[in-house]
Parts: C-alpha cells; sequence; structure tokens
C-alpha cells in the first residue's frame, strides 16, 4: 500500500480531497459531499462525519495507508478542533495528533504565501481579507455575513441588486427603469412575484442568495447602467478589503480568489485602478493539494508551527 499524506478542503456544498506520497507527488483526488466545521449542531456533525466516512471509503478503494490528515474547513474555529481530530481519526484508522484542521481561508493564504508574504481577499458568496505574519498573528478584515456587510460578494451584489429594482418600483409602480436587470433576476428567482422573490431570499441561504450575482452580471453585459454600477460598487468594496490589510499589516502582493472576479471584466480592471502600484494576482488554488503537501518540506513545517497554535483560528 502506498503510503500518503491527505488533504481536505471543506466547504459547505462540496468538499475535494488530494492524498500525495511522502515525496509530494499527487497519487490520487476526489470529491465529497458538502460540510461544515459547526461540530456543535448535531446535524452539522453528521454531515461532518458523513464526508469523512466518504473519505475513508475512497482510501480503502485506492489502496492507501494514511499517515497525517491536513483539513480545511469553512466555519472552523479552534473550539471545534478537538472533535474534528477525533471524528477524522476515527474513520481514517490514524492518531488525532496526526490530524491538523485549520480555516479554509487560511489554508487558501498558506496555499498561495509564505508566512507575512502578501494579502488574501477571497470574493465568493461572502468576502474577507487575511493576512497571516510571520509571527503567525492573523489580520482578518471583513467575513462578518450578509447580515453585517460582506460587501462586495456574491451574496451582496444580489441583495443590493434586489434593493435597486425594489426602488424603482416604490418610485414608479413599474419595473421598467431597470428591465433588464429586473428580467435577469426574476429569471434565476423563478418567478416575478414579491412572494417568489421572498421566499427565495428568506427561505434560504447565502449559497442560494449569491446565485443571483450571476444575473447582476447578465444584465451589466446588456448594457444596464444599475447593473454595472453595482459591480463598480463591488470592486471598489473587495479594493477596499485589500486596502485595509495594506494599512494594517504593511505593503505586499495581494492575491484576490473567488467567483466574484469571473463575473463580469470590469470588477477586475477596477480593482487594478483602485489599487495602483499593487502587485496584483488572481491565482486559480487547489487547496487540498496545498493542505497535503503542508506536511512536507521547509515551507510546509514553518506552518505546520503557526498552524497548530489557537491563535490561527478564525
Amino acid at each position: 500500500m502506498t503510503k500518503v499524506h491527505l488533504g481536505l478542503d471543506v466547504g459547505g456544498t462540496a468538499s475535494r480531497w488530494v492524498a500525495c506520497d511522502i515525496g509530494g507527488e499527487l497519487v490520487a483526488r476526489g470529491n465529497l459531499g458538502g460540510a461544515t466545521a459547526h461540530v456543535f449542531n448535531p446535524a452539522e456533525k453528521d454531515r461532518l462525519s458523513g464526508v469523512l466516512t466518504q473519505l475513508a471509503g475512497a482510501i480503502a478503494d485506492a489502496k492507501l495507508e494514511v499517515l497525517s490528515l491536513t483539513g480545511g474547513l469553512t466555519g472552523f474555529g479552534p473550539a471545534a478542533a478537538p472533535d474534528i481530530c477525533s471524528l477524522a481519526a476515527g474513520a481514517l484508522g490514524i492518531k488525532p495528533d496526526a490530524v491538523l484542521v485549520i480555516d479554509d481561508i487560511i489554508l487558501a493564504y498558506a496555499a498561495l504565501f509564505r508566512p507575512g508574504e502578501g494579502h488574501l481577499v477571497s470574493a465568493g458568496t461572502g468576502s474577507i481579507g487575511v493576512h497571516v505574519s510571520e509571527s503567525g498573528e492573523v489580520v482578518r478584515v471583513g467575513g462578518r455575513g450578509i447580515l453585517v456587510d460582506d460587501a462586495g460578494s456574491g451574496s451582496w451584489i444580489a441583495l443590493q441588486a434586489l434593493d435597486q429594482i425594489y426602488r424603482a418600483w416604490d418610485r414608479s409602480g413599474s419595473f421598467e427603469a431597470v428591465e433588464a436587470l429586473a428580467r435577469h433576476l426574476f429569471d434565476k428567482v423563478g418567478g416575478t412575484d414579491w412572494h417568489d422573490v421572498r421566499q427565495f431570499v428568506y427561505a434560504g441561504d447565502r449559497g442560494r442568495i449569491g446565485t443571483l450575482a450571476v444575473a447582476v452580471a447578465e444584465a451589466a453585459i446588456e448594457g444596464d447602467t444599475v447593473a454595472l454600477t453595482i459591480l463598480h460598487k463591488a470592486a471598489a468594496e473587495l479594493s477596499e478589503l485589500a486596502k485595509a490589510l495594506q494599512a494594517r499589516a504593511g505593503s505586499g502582493p495581494v492575491a484576490i480568489i473567488g467567483g466574484v472576479l469571473r463575473l463580469h471584466p470590469v470588477i477586475a480592471a477596477d480593482i487594478s485602478r483602485h489599487l495602483a502600484g499593487t502587485q496584483i494576482i488572481q491565482p486559480q488554488i487547489d487547496s487540498a493539494l496545498a493542505a497535503a503537501r503542508l506536511q512536507l518540506g521547509d515551507a510546509g513545517a514553518q506552518w505546520r508551527a503557526l498552524l497548530s497554535r489557537d491563535s490561527l483560528g478564525l
């Protein structure tokens, strides 16, 4: 049996795993169901346990021997670590101290930078900025959810658009002034009545709401000025996250990741303009692969020393 280090990237709707041999070469990879680190919730604990059971089955089928597991999980906090390590160790037949679990945004940072090397802004369903110093101090900006902020994120874009079309309705009793934007939003919602929209928004979660950002981008491509204005504002808000990190943690390259960047070219163009003079990168991250390789090499050793500390739990 091939001895491997596992990397696991757990998201709310889907998870990905990678197995690397002791030399860091990719051996196997796969996809699993979604879960969170909210193991204080019995239903979420069951979901995560199910994902780990799926992972154990895939490893057995591939005839691999697990040496370690490094996992990044959405919703992670240090208090959850003992329970998660115990669940993973039990499922995979390894010792709990062979399991390292961290927040998924910290894992994404580690996939891109050595400690202290740069800044990360993530713009997906939510938005957050992170810097990890050489000493392990975490600077976090944003990331407080759609009820507080998440400005520039997919869910924020969607809610801004809904607000604008209903303000237009309130002024005139018609969506004529925002016809393209309203049409694309209603198409995604599946109905034009307020009841349809209310049910879509209030009976769903931020991930479901965030899918409406695609409708805003489609309207912007048609030239809808309200939709374009929202996307310009989103770019400005994401740039502010980067500026906040620079103000608190010093200059350095800024990596921007997440689906919002792929919505419309104006977003990346505006961010470059707002952050003129800053090195901006838009990488594609394989977090599961990065997690597996954190068990290897000098860079991995540097990160493991920091990641084992509670201060890196967001």
